[in-house]
C-alpha cells in the first residue's frame, strides 16, 4: 500500500517484540493517549492534514467511508460516505480532499460536501498529495501503477508506469516523486513534469519488500523502511548510493520524516514504532523503539506539532484454519478501533 499518504491493515504479530529502547535522551516519544473512536470495517492509512487541523481514515466494509477526527482533540468532524478507499489526501490551497478508491471522491474540505468523483483504471491503494504541484498521486499495483490527478480541477492529468508495484512515495520539492517498488527491493525515481521514469535505485540486496519511506528533501536522504529483512535502508536520494540500515520492527507498511527533529519513524504491525536519528547527512542511530498497538503498521506525522499518529483495533481469537490452510485473524472487537497519538 502507500502513496500518502500515508493512507492506504490487518494485525501482524510477532513472537518476539524488538525491546523498547531509549538510547537518545534527546527522544523521549511514549504514547500520548489512545483514543478508541471505534467504528465497524477493515482500515489502512491515516492521513494528518496540519492546516486544516483533521486526520482522515479511510474505512471499507459494509459502509464505506472517510472518517474525518479533529487532529488535536481526536473527536469526531464527520465524513465522507460511499467511499471504499484505502486511505485520503488533501490538497492545502484548493481545500478539496481525495480519496484513494474507485471511483476517486472528491470533497469540499471545508464543508465536507463531495464535489465530483473521478473514474481511474486499476487497483487504487495509497494516496499521496503533492503540494508543490498540487496533483495527486493514486498508486495501483495492477496498471496503471500511478495514475495522477489535478486537485484544483479534479481531473486525471496522465498516469505512470513505474515498472512494479507501488507502495509509499514521497516528493522533494524539486521535480522528483520517489516511489517504492515493493516487488522490485527498489525504489523509482519520476519526474513530476514529464511523469516519465528518471531512474530507478536497487536496495542492492540490504532490503527488500519495501513499504514505507520518508524524505529528508535538504539533505537528500531516502529513507526506504523493508519487510524482507526488517530494516531501514538509507540511500541518497540524488543518485542512489547505498548510505546505512539499520534494524527495525517486523511488518512495517508506513514510515515518514520529520526535518524539524532530524528523524525519521517507521511503523510496524508487531506493534512497534522505530525512530532513527539522522545524526548527519551520511550517519543514523535507532533512537528509540516505542511499543504502541499490535497491528499499528501505517502512521503519519502532523508537520505542525511533530507528533505520530497510528492506527489499529483489538481482535478475537483466530479462528482454526480450515483444510490445512492458514490460520485466520479473529473478529475485531467492537469500539476498539483507536487512533494512536505518540510524542513527546
Amino acid at each position: 500500500m502507500h502513496l500518502i499518504c500515508l493512507l492506504m491493515i490487518s494485525g501482524i504479530t510477532s513472537p518476539s517484540l524488538p525491546a523498547p529502547t531509549t538510547q537518545s535522551s534527546g527522544s523521549p516519544y511514549h504514547v500520548i493517549r489512545t483514543a478508541k473512536v471505534g467504528g465497524d470495517g477493515g482500515f489502512d492509512y491515516v492521513y494528518a492534514d496540519p492546516a486544516g487541523r483533521a486526520v482522515y481514515i479511510a474505512r471499507s466494509g459494509p459502509t464505506p467511508r472517510v472518517n474525518i477526527f479533529n487532529l488535536d482533540t481526536l473527536e469526531p468532524l464527520g465524513e465522507i460516505p460511499k467511499a471504499s478507499a484505502r486511505g485520503a489526501a488533501v490538497d492545502a490551497k484548493s481545500h478539496h480532499g481525495f480519496c484513494s478508491s474507485k471511483p476517486v471522491v472528491m470533497w469540499d474540505t471545508k464543508t465536507m460536501a463531495v464535489l465530483k468523483t473521478i473514474d481511474v483504471d486499476g487497483r487504487p491503494d495509497g494516496i499521496l498529495g503533492d503540494p508543490y504541484t498540487q496533483r495527486i498521486y493514486i498508486p495501483s499495483h495492477s496498471a496503471p501503477n500511478v495514475t495522477v490527478i489535478d486537485a484544483k480541477d479534479g481531473f486525471v492529468v496522465g498516469t505512470i508506469d513505474v515498472g512494479g508495484a507501488p507502495e509509499q512515495s514521497a516528493v522533494d520539492g524539486h521535480g522528483h516523486l520517489f516511489v517504492d517498488l515493493e516487488d522490485k527491493d527498489a525504489v523509482a525515481v519520476v519526474d513530476t513534469k514529464t511523469l516519465k521514469v528518471l531512474t530507478t535505485y536497487s536496495l542492492n540486496g540490504k532490503g527488500g519488500g519495501n513499504s514505507g519511506m520518508g524524505l529528508d528533501a535538504k539533505n537528500h536522504v531516502l529513507f526506504v523502511a523493508c519487510n524482507e529483512p526488517a530494516v531501514m535502508v538509507m540511500l541518497d536520494s540524488n543518485t542512489g548510493k547505498y548510505l546505512a540500515d539499520l534494524p527495525i520492527g517486523t511488518g512495517v507498511d508506513g514510515a515518514g520524516f520529520n526535518p524539524r527533529t532530524g528523524e525519521a519513524f517507521s511503523s510496524q504491525g508487531d506493534g512497534t514504532l522505530t525512530i532513527i536519528k539522522e545524526t548527519s547527512p551520511t550517519t543514523f542511530v535507532v533512537e528509540q523503539t516505542l511499543k504502541t498497538m499490535p497491528g499499528a503498521k501505517t502512521m503519519t506525522i502532523d508537520s505542525k506539532t511533530g507528533k505520530v499518529y497510528l492506527i489499529a483495533a483489538e481482535y478475537g481469537p483466530a479462528t482454526a484454519p480450515a483444510n490445512g490452510g492458514r490460520q485466520r485473524r479473529g473478529p475485531m472487537v467492537p469500539g476498539s478501533f483507536s487512533i494512536i497519538e505518540v510524542g513527546k
